[in-house]
């Protein structure tokens, strides 16, 4: 299974929140769509279509698992992560 594929189905199963690396949740949510700015240790993320802005920090090397909570709730609330959403 290809990576973004393998993390995507770990974000949304949820088990894990605590053991996402932050490279790949931002990789991901560029491969959705997602605009990034960058702003000291702050990436936000923001997408037309979808109301909310993330704005994610690191903790090390992982993600917060609140902000991977985040990022689950909007990925289902705008039904993200099929074959449309992602860019080549």
């Amino acid at each position: 299974m290809v990576r973004h594929v393998k993390l995507l189905t770990r974000i949304l199963h949820g088990a894990s929140d605590a053991n996402i690396p932050f490279a790949g949740l931002c990789q991901l949510l560029r491969r959705l769509g997602f605009e990034e700015r960058v702003h000291g240790d702050h990436h936000i993320f923001a997408k037309d279509g979808v109301e909310e802005i993330l704005n994610l920090q690191p903790r090390g090397a992982k993600a917060k698992p609140y902000q991977v909570k985040q990022v689950r709730n909007v990925i289902l609330k705008y039904k993200l992560g099929g074959e449309e959403d992602e860019q080549v």
